[in-house]
């Protein structure tokens, strides 16, 4: 497992951030999102999926536990499971969305669905500072995500 932890300074600070970051991404990845409501979740998801060129952009899914977004090359998963424990969790089409190569999953309150997914995933926790700061602590637990961690540092230096 490999830590380390990046700052945003505003929105739009942490949208650049994302859309340089999705870059990055080739299909198969997995990253948990998780702080507090208002701490830039959602809009990091926002910028991965205008980077990757999604028509339409992603709202928080807290409503609707999951939205797919699709483009030619990709698809995105946004997961959202604020309102559930780990019991609750039912049949979201994980198998599918592990299945495909294309797919990209970004999820939001993750706990419960924590042990359905593989190891190999993108920590990314977003803790709020004073004003618009945040820092993002970021946890990567294999191969893949290792090289999402790098990534991202790199897009944060940028």
């Amino acid at each position: 497992m490999q830590e380390t932890h990046i700052s945003t300074s505003s929105r739009e600070e942490t949208l650049a951030l994302a859309e340089k970051f999705a870059c990055a991404l080739r299909g198969g990845e997995i990253i948990f999102l998780r702080g507090p409501i208002g701490a830039g979740k959602t809009v990091f998801v926002k910028g991965v999926a205008a980077a990757l060129g999604l028509k339409s952009s992603p709202t928080s899914a807290s409503f609707s536990l999951m939205k797919e977004y699709k483009s030619k090359k990709r698809r995105l998963f946004h997961i959202d499971l604020f309102r559930l424990e780990e019991g609750e969790v039912f049949n979201l089409g994980f198998e599918e969305m592990l299945e495909d190569e294309e797919a990209i999953i970004l999820a939001e309150w993750p706990a419960p669905i924590r042990h359905l997914l593989p190891q190999d995933r993108l920590e990314m926790d977003f803790i709020l500072q004073e004003g618009d700061d945040r820092v993002i602590k970021l946890a990567s637990h294999g191969r893949v995500s290792n090289r999402l961690l790098e990534a991202l540092c790199n897009a944060a230096k940028k």
